[in-house]
């Protein structure tokens, strides 16, 4: 069995290469569809790459802990993981220290094991630890196939943090590390890699990914880390340039070469001469420009509308698009020559559904920006170690199972609306229209619900006067009185739990019981929340308020 301490100085992070996978290799680790390797060379792909299990944190009641990960690379040669409140320590990437989960509603002993089971892995919980899966708890173990491993899968521990169970690659050597991209995913790292292989070249490039993805700071990333850094980044959507004007906006103009012409007209290419120009959704270019793009890609020349002179030109094009060119092409709408001359070099950027492991550090940094703005920075600080998280693991989950269609451009949305629209609280909390787009999703049947097996049916609304006595109270202990948990099992809003169990004479309230009935339990459990919880049969979120209410912690 694995030793449930990792020696200071160790790296948990590392991949030694000389062991063999823990799955049949996969194409491409962070997609959600899983290939065999045979197609994987069919499409030109080459080696496999190995991969690895991963535990990464993706919620923490210090939220500094976001992005700490811990590499179980033992379970390749058949060993047990075992985790614990004191062990083992989660680290930074790249980094040898770090810290054991260390919250202190975990329990000291090993409470959650992780061991290879045939092709997949099998996690088991003791009876000390409390943890689910995509809202499902997991009563003695569970085992997840490859196919969910590659997806990512969130566990959720005792109500307070989560972890993503997910593969990962060799990282060494690492790729550079370049500002604004967050994250440490497999997808994330192969795009650092390829900036880093292409940007001292001169070439174009053609960044594909779908809306929001990030195509833009792939192009500056490029940019700052070429010869020519110094010199301008010009940024044009050609989907925001009428089709009529577009190629004056690029190529410039002569005077009078249309109406309205009165001046010359620089445009956008000798704006960016020595430099860089971003052109973006070039699947937007009219055949004009297309025309008059390939020009200047093979001559190095362009001819400003309405002018017989050419005009040398120094610009580095970086062109990005979230359409299918291919598909144009046979369509008769995008010319092939220009493809080829786009894609000196081509970057793919995943989509952040496929890219599960950088939500938590994402969110974080949209969040961070967020409350700064507000005044609220504090948040982010450590507190005490009792309170309640400021971000739920239940929404935590709700952001990790989401699938993103606008991708990261949306959760920097949704990062703000959450912050703005829980001000002044103590825990963030998803408003009326945040909780509309993410319950419509889930009833269109885009993704299982976080609360749902997968495959199960989501539960459809009741009436609270539909609920029987003993089924609300079966409810309450199968959740262990996780009142929100409840409600959704039930299939009723909470704010109507509340009331059946206000009028249960069956059920008590926290502040029904005495203090020496509380103090006592809390003795006799040695503080342990969850055994209170179980004993006294009353809601956790209540009774650790008056816990603390009365100085017992």
């Amino acid at each position: 069995m694995r030793e449930l301490s990792v020696p200071k100085g160790s790296r948990v992070d590392c991949l030694s290469v000389s062991r063999p996978p823990l799955f049949p290799p996969q194409p491409h680790p962070v997609t959600a569809d899983v290939s065999t390797a045979a197609e994987h060379a069919q499409r030109g792909g080459g080696t496999p790459p190995r991969l690895a299990p991963l535990l990464t944190i993706v919620a923490h009641p210090q939220l500094a802990r976001v992005g700490e990960r811990l590499l179980l690379d033992d379970l390749l040669t058949g060993q047990e993981w075992a985790l614990s409140r004191n062990a083992p320590d989660f680290t930074r990437p790249s980094t040898a220290f770090g810290a054991p989960l260390g919250d202190p509603f975990l329990s000291r002993k090993p409470f959650l094991r992780f061991n290879r089971s045939g092709p997949g892995i099998r996690v088991s919980v003791g009876p000390e630890g409390k943890c689910s899966s995509n809202g499902v708890p997991i009563q003695d173990s569970m085992e997840f196939a490859p196919e969910a491993l590659l997806r990512g899968v969130p566990l959720e521990l005792a109500g307070r943090m989560v972890l993503l169970l997910h593969l990962t690659e060799p990282e060494h050597p690492a790729p550079l590390s370049l500002p604004g991209m967050v994250g440490e995913s497999a997808g994330l790292r192969r795009v650092r890699k390829d900036i880093e292989r292409v940007a001292d070249l001169n070439l174009s490039v053609l960044i594909r990914g779908e809306t929001g993805t990030g195509k833009e700071l792939v192009a500056q990333a490029l940019h700052q880390q070429s010869p020519r850094k110094n010199q301008p980044f010009v940024s044009v959507n050609l989907g925001a340039i009428p089709k009529e004007l577009a190629a004056a906006e690029l190529f410039g103009a002569a005077r009078g070469a249309f109406t309205g012409a009165h001046q010359s007209r620089e445009g956008y290419f000798r704006a960016a001469q020595g430099g860089t120009l971003f052109l973006d959704e070039i699947g937007e270019a009219s055949a004009e420009v297309q025309v008059m793009l390939l020009r200047v890609l093979e001559s190095g020349e362009l001819y400003p509308v309405g002018a017989s002179t050419p005009v040398s030109t120094d610009v580095r094009l970086v062109a990005a698009t979230d359409a299918n060119l291919e598909a144009h092409i046979q369509e008769g709408l995008f010319k092939a020559p220009l493809l080829h001359r786009l894609a000196g070099y081509e970057i793919q950027l995943p989509p952040l559904r496929e890219r599960r492991a950088d939500i938590g550090p994402l969110f974080l940094h949209f969040a961070r920006e967020a409350l700064e703005s507000i005044g609220e920075a504090h948040r982010l600080a450590p507190g005490d170690p009792f309170a309640e998280p400021w971000l739920p693991s239940a929404l935590a989950v709700r952001l990790l199972l989401h699938p993103w269609p606008g991708n990261i451009r949306q959760l920097r949305n949704v990062a703000r609306q959450l912050v703005i629209g829980s001000r002044g609280q103590a825990r963030l909390e998803l408003g009326p229209r945040l909780l509309q787009e993410f319950e419509s999703l889930h009833t269109a049947g885009s993704l299982p619900s976080p609360r749902l097996s997968p495959g199960a049916e989501p539960p459809t609304r009741r009436k609270s006067t539909d609920v029987s006595e003993s089924e609300l109270l079966a409810a309450l202990r199968a959740h262990d009185w996780d009142v929100k948990r409840a409600a959704d099992h039930l299939g009723i809003p909470r704010s109507s739990i509340y009331n059946l169990i206000e009028r249960s004479p069956d059920i008590r309230l926290a502040g029904d019981l005495s203090v020496a009935e509380i103090t006592r339990c809390f003795q006799e459990c040695q503080g342990d929340l969850d055994a209170m919880v179980r004993r006294l049969e009353v809601s956790r979120r209540a009774l650790s308020r008056r816990i603390k209410e009365l100085g017992l912690v």
